[in-house]
């Protein structure tokens, strides 16, 4: 009797620990999988698959461009540039905006200046003591690529507002506001990525690689994109200190554009166009009605994005960036002359 009753204890134990198991699986199931319809469950799985990707977003060079439509879907624009790699951009939330360069179905590079996207274990403005304390910038970069070597030589202004990092075979470019002493955004570059762009003083040694040559159209095709991307990131550079985002302005593009073009192809480099006068000159030759504007220029930068992050760094241009009064703006872009034309509409002072 007392073997049986202990068999029968066993069985009851036994019995209510597979009863407890069958409870705690079917109370997960549904906690985690839910309801077919139930859009509380739905909210919860894409946050949780967004989270999983964003945190997968400094391992992405290299990924194929099947893997960035599964994951992030078919991009808002898509962009050429003068390196080869197409821009697909991403830019429906400027708080998750990314751009990701894809050559030979291949992720070649990725820019980053949303203060949402997850790029651990750096952020958006994180403190430049704090990235320092986990990277140390060096002034000298070398590397070897299909037989070739590359040595890149960093200024001290690189070192403090664009320091380069090598992470994992690949490069990361750190955008430092010097007036915040933040994080600014940040660029990931494969080798060759890196090489064609050659955004610092380089010296090298056997084929140095290049982008191949493109059409006047394809070179058109790219400073449009280009605008685009400028009027995107100075959107969330006024976002991020709080300002009003600015609404494009087509004639004063137009107006940019030509002086862009003007500086280029006269040899000059000014905010006073020898033929065409001052900005006012400009606008009001563009027919444009306005209370107030103010112009950025910038030349040789890489692109758009180094461009931007130039005129942030500087005083007298991250005054105009930064200007609250402005409701417009237009941007022309040509062969690596850039123009930003701030404005206050007339029509909004009444």
């Amino acid at each position: 009797m007392l073997r049986k009753r202990k068999l029968r204890g066993k069985s009851l134990k036994t019995l209510l620990r597979i009863t407890i198991i069958l409870i705690v699986f079917i109370a997960s199931f549904y906690l985690f999988m839910g309801e077919e319809n139930d859009p509380i469950n739905e909210d919860i799985q894409v946050k949780i698959q967004k989270e999983t990707i964003e945190m997968d977003i400094m391992s992405l060079i290299g990924e194929s461009e099947q893997s960035i439509l599964s994951i992030y879907g078919k991009p808002d624009r898509i962009d050429p540039s003068y390196y080869d790699y197409e821009w697909w951009i991403y830019n429906k939330d400027l708080d998750h905006y990314i751009q990701i360069g894809i050559f030979n179905e291949k992720v070649v590079t990725i820019y980053v200046i949303g203060k949402n996207v997850d790029i651990s274990p750096f952020y958006i403005g994180q403190p430049v003591q704090e990235l320092f304390s986990k990277m140390s910038p060096k002034p000298t970069i070398s590397i070897d690529y299909k037989g070739n070597s590359f040595q890149f030589e960093l200024s001290e202004q690189d070192l403090n507002t664009r320091p380069l990092f090598e992470m994992n075979g690949n490069y990361l470019q750190v955008y430092i506001d010097q007036f915040t002493g933040k994080v600014s955004s940040i660029r990931l570059l494969d080798k060759e990525a890196l090489i064609k762009q050659r955004p610092y003083e380089l010296i090298y040694r056997g084929q140095l690689i290049s982008s191949k040559p493109i059409s006047d159209k394809e070179k058109r095709q790219v400073e449009e994109g280009q605008e685009k991307q400028i009027f995107d990131i100075t959107n969330i550079i006024r976002k991020r200190h709080g300002l009003n985002p600015l609404n494009w302005h087509d004639q004063t593009s137009k107006v940019a554009y030509d002086h862009s073009k003007d500086m280029k192809e006269n040899e000059y480099f000014s905010h006073v166009s020898p033929t065409n006068g001052t900005l006012a000159n400009r606008l009001e030759e563009g027919g444009i009605l306005f209370t107030v504007a103010g112009e950025n220029i910038a030349a040789q930068y890489v692109d758009g994005i180094e461009a931007v992050e130039g005129w942030l760094n500087s005083k007298g241009h991250r005054k105009t960036l930064l200007q609250k009064d402005y409701t417009h703006l237009g941007i022309g872009v040509f062969d690596k002359y850039y123009t930003q034309n701030f404005i206050a509409l007339w029509e909004q002072a009444s």
